[in-house]
């Protein structure tokens, strides 16, 4: 019971980030990435407990793909930071 509602929430997650963007409320920052990667993250967990592989696999991929923007966004903030100081 507890991995159906991660899942529903993790469902809601990704599809609350998706109508975020696609209305431009939201800018394709971090906000929107981890929106998605908890989003996937929950799903996952869900599809795990269920075996059902092929949909657990690809929130693997949307999870990594969200880590990865996350941590360009930071390298980007971290190097504009260090710039602005020399």
């Amino acid at each position: 019971m507890i991995f159906d509602v991660l899942g529903w929430i993790g469902m809601i997650l990704v599809l609350v980030a998706y109508a975020l963007i696609s209305t431009n409320k939201i800018k394709n920052g971090k906000l929107y990435h981890a929106l998605n990667l908890l989003g996937g993250i929950c799903m996952g967990i869900g599809l795990f407990t269920r075996g059902v592989w092929f949909s657990f696999t690809l929130q693997i991929v949307w999870s990594l793909v969200a880590v990865i923007a996350i941590i360009k966004i930071l390298n980007k903030k971290g190097e504009k930071e260090n710039g602005a100081k020399h």
